[in-house]
């Protein structure tokens, strides 16, 4: 049986991953634990196989005075988790990153791989592509690092920007036509991916995504369809 702590008590993604493992019953001990204070400091993560670190600010924000905040958490507090599970034992570091490390989308398919170069155009992009740059010189032979840069999720309960199109589609009678062409993520689809990480136990850099890309505008007319909307 493999363990896997997951931090973050009350992450989407950590707790639909949780979640999703009911599937493989008997393979799989789950704990979760938060950082909302200094009391994780205290655990101890020599038992765990995987750490699934989802923790972290998650959404953009203009506002300059979270700032500083936000390399707090999302870059400062990786970095430290990541050393205290390499210390302890633990054999893989998944990090949950996010594909605004390349900076805002733009209205044409814009194709990431491996080769594209991140451009960040907001300190929540900057702050979790300077978290990845943190914990990869960590990685040795017996700590292996995955990290995980996801488009937009969506999936039951998902939140961020999928519940706002979603809340618009059904209220709006009027969107704007938008030719562009984003890739999103199903919450199934990221926790089985997670899933095959672990038990694979891979290392490296991955940008897991649906095979369709999808127009805003498209996506927004299904959506209110569905609830009998035009």
């Amino acid at each position: 049986m493999k363990r896997i702590l997951i931090t973050g008590k009350n992450s989407y993604v950590g707790n639909s991953f949780e979640k999703w493992l009911d599937n493989y019953p008997g393979e799989y001990s789950i704990d979760k634990l938060s950082l909302r204070d200094n009391s994780w400091k205290e655990k101890n993560f020599s038992s765990y196989d995987v750490i699934l670190h989802v923790a972290g600010i998650a959404h953009v924000s203009s506002d300059p005075n979270k700032e500083e905040l936000y390399y707090k958490v999302n870059r400062d507090l990786t970095v430290e988790v990541a050393k205290k599970a390499k210390i302890e034992g633990a054999k893989q570091f998944i990090f949950m990153s996010s594909i605004i490390v390349y900076g805002d989308s733009t209205s044409d398919r814009k194709v990431i791989d491996r080769n594209t170069v991140p451009k960040p155009s907001n300190f929540y992009g900057n702050s979790k592509l300077q978290a990845e740059e943190g914990i990869k010189n960590l990685e040795s032979d017996n700590f292996k690092i995955v990290l995980i840069r996801p488009p937009m999720i969506y999936g039951r309960d998902s939140k961020g920007n999928y519940p706002k199109l979603a809340k618009a589609a059904q209220k709006l009678p009027v969107f704007p036509y938008v030719q562009n062409e984003r890739s999103m993520l199903h919450i199934d689809n990221l926790s089985e991916f997670i899933r095959l990480m672990v038990d694979n136990k891979e290392r490296g850099l991955f940008f897991p995504q649906n095979r369709e890309f999808v127009k805003t505008s498209e996506m927004v007319k299904y959506i209110a369809e569905v609830h009998g909307k035009k």
